[in-house]
């Protein structure tokens, strides 16, 4: 082996390590904090990187109550780069604690009004609309010669007693949108009292979202109060399983996303927000949710309605933000005795 050829091989392994080092130098790690369905972020992130490879997405995952609890508990020293996929009403309340980074994205005119923070400086964009739906297991409610129940006041005849199970609103934003579409819908007072009647009828409050309904669809509850996407997803994996979308209306609540005040990773962040209100993203979405934020891209999805947009009530987003903390305070003191231990 000659002296040439081992300087000549000496370089080019020098240049391959240094190109190496190159690309490990231009990626650029973001903290992204969720509580977007733990099955979709490696898809998520997946087609994010097609575009974008030179950002790697670090998830923090949990509930839409926790996920929330810990931003709050970490403002004075930040530790996510970007809240993607976290309820509006969330947002909403860490914005007025200062939290949020306004950044309009590129594509923000594009999506619907009503996905969007139409304030001068808008710190938040919508991504897809969840909606609340019961799972009902038409195999157990046989066995227990259970009625399949059409409304929301259906759920509080004495037949369904320790039959149903729902998610804890301080856990869970499902949870929340339920309790703050209750008291919209029948108003405070008989909305409270809606959730007395019902709370006779609970076995036990989760500290999950789609919990209910993946207990409904294994056979553990045969009514789980839950959300319409995990509901279809079980439906087609086979499970027994009607989705009623009780003819009061459905509460419902955004995901949304948001960059946390206080990153250090800007650039990186701006381009993974213009990335989640693309056409491209909004697709993604629809894979599994009906109702998302850029006008013309939804396509029906298997075990939604079809007018899921119009079963969705006029939700107040400003006022179940601002009266969220002494909504969760109200429940907890009235009905938390029955939630599972965390």
């Amino acid at each position: 082996m000659t002296l040439k050829y081992l300087l000549k091989r000496v370089s080019v392994l020098a240049g391959a390590a240094l190109c190496s080092l190159a690309a490990q130098a231009a990626t650029t790690e973001l903290t992204v904090y969720t509580a977007i369905e733990a099955e979709d972020l490696k898809k998520y992130a997946a087609r994010f990187n097609e575009e974008h490879p030179d950002i790697k997405i670090n998830w923090v995952r949990d509930s839409t109550g926790i996920i929330t609890a810990k931003l709050l508990a970490e403002k004075e020293n930040p530790q996510a780069d970007v809240v993607w996929g976290l309820a509006a009403t969330s947002l909403m309340l860490l914005n007025d604690e200062g939290m949020l980074q306004s950044y309009k994205p590129k594509g923000y005119d594009a999506l619907s009004p009503k996905f969007r923070d139409n304030n001068a400086e808008p710190v938040w964009t919508g991504m897809d609309a969840w909606m609340a739906a019961v799972c009902f297991n038409t195999v157990e409610a046989e066995k227990l010669n259970l009625p399949k129940p059409t409304s929301w006041k259906d759920l509080t005849r004495p037949e369904y007693q320790g039959h149903i199970i729902m998610p804890n609103p301080n856990s869970s934003g499902t949870g929340f949108l339920d309790v703050s579409s209750w008291l919209q819908m029948f108003g405070e007072e008989r909305g409270w009292q809606y959730m007395s009647d019902l709370h006779q009828n609970i076995s036990r409050y989760t500290h999950s979202g789609s919990k209910p309904c993946k207990m409904a669809a294994a056979g553990e509850t045969p009514i789980g109060i839950s959300f319409a996407f995990r509901a279809a997803k079980s439906k087609k994996d086979g499970a027994p399983l009607d989705i009623i979308f009780p003819q009061e209306g459905l509460g419902w609540d955004m995901e949304a996303t948001a960059i946390v005040k206080g990153s250090k990773k800007m650039d990186a962040a701006q381009t993974l927000v213009d990335w989640t209100v693309s056409r491209k993203a909004n697709e993604t979405y629809n894979e599994g949710y009906a109702v998302v934020a850029m006008p013309g891209v939804a396509k029906p999805v298997q075990y939604f309605p079809e007018n899921a947009e119009a079963l969705m009530i006029d939700n107040n987003f400003t006022w179940a933000a601002a009266n969220r903390e002494r909504i969760l305070a109200e429940w907890q003191k009235r009905f938390d005795g029955k939630s599972e231990a965390k």
